[in-house]
């Protein structure tokens, strides 16, 4: 299963996003980190096969914390895609040059979203059918887990 870091610190854009990829065939693992220091702790411990980042965050920049992953050899060949409301003229180019492999401003659509994961996620990967595999059979469900304390930004793990 694809694993998926979601850096995002507003749940209601956690929970969008994350309706929209629990209704793809592939079967995603998803995990919220709240704030830029979490994000960093996760990449490390969990490494995932792809990183969604909010630039807005309220302790450490999306900006900088794509910095700091590209810059740590272990994990510098994780995709980061960001994902922003900010969508000024020349916001796309500062955020891939700080490191992100991808853009998407919001409101994120749908499909703009299933382009990029098919984009970044190799044709052979884990979120893809194998050649001579069943691509009919159903995926194992999405789990949800979030790094937060089960607040109401925050609501508990769910799996």
């Amino acid at each position: 299963m694809v694993k998926i870091l979601y850096v995002e610190d507003n749940f209601q854009n956690f929970r969008l996003v994350t309706r929209m990829l629990m209704r793809e065939p592939e079967g995603y693992e998803i995990i919220q980190a709240p704030d830029g220091k979490t994000a960093l702790k996760l990449a490390a411990e969990w490494r995932p096969d792809l990183i969604l980042m909010d630039i807005n965050l309220p302790d450490i920049d999306g900006e900088e914390v794509t910095r700091r992953i590209k810059a740590n050899p272990d994990l510098q060949h994780i995709p980061v895609i960001a994902l922003t409301a900010n969508v000024m003229v020349g916001d796309r180019e500062r955020y891939l040059e700080a490191g992100c492999d991808g853009y998407l401003g919001k409101p994120i659509m749908r499909e703009q979203l299933r382009e990029a994961l098919h984009r970044f996620l190799s044709p052979n990967g884990k979120g893809k059918s194998k050649p001579g595999s069943n691509a009919t059979a159903a995926p194992p469900p999405p789990r949800l887990r979030t790094a937060g304390q089960g607040n109401d930004r925050h609501p508990p793990t769910v799996e």
